[in-house]
């Protein structure tokens, strides 16, 4: 059992996923620092300085807070500004990554065509029929 389970934690294909889930949380955790700490501040300016991290209905008549954190100590609240924060989290992140890959599938177009052409082998008929040709010449 040690030594599948080291095979399998060995091959290729796990070794790049676990990678990729790695550098795709900080990845993740750029973007989420990118919409909190420069987009949404941008947006709220825009929109008269609305924070939309504040944004919520209290679900309780025993809230009274004015930001949502006091909010959540104090009863239940349904926290759509959180929402639209993570929504356009999302939505960055799935922008850039459809950047990312199609930079990549332009680099291999772009590889695939300098690569030489390999000609296609001729038919074996003709292949034979070449060795024919050469032996007789030969003699």
């Amino acid at each position: 059992m040690l030594k599948e389970f080291q095979e399998f934690i060995s091959r290729g294909n796990v070794m790049d996923l676990a990678v990729g889930v790695i550098i795709g949380a900080a990845f993740g955790r750029i973007v989420d620092s990118l919409v909190n700490d420069i987009i949404m501040p941008i947006v709220g300016a825009i929109l008269g300085g609305l924070d939309f991290n504040n944004y919520f209905f209290a679900l309780s008549s025993a809230v009274n807070a004015t930001s949502l954190a006091d909010a959540k100590k104090q009863g239940a609240v349904f926290a759509y500004g959180s929402f639209i924060t993570v929504v356009l989290n999302f939505i960055i992140l799935a922008f850039i990554i459809f950047l990312m890959v199609k930079a990549v599938n332009n680099l291999r177009r772009r590889l695939e065509r300098e690569k030489p052409a390999v000609p296609a082998a001729p038919p074996a008929d003709v292949a034979l029929l070449t060795e024919i040709r050469d032996l007789l010449a030969r003699k």
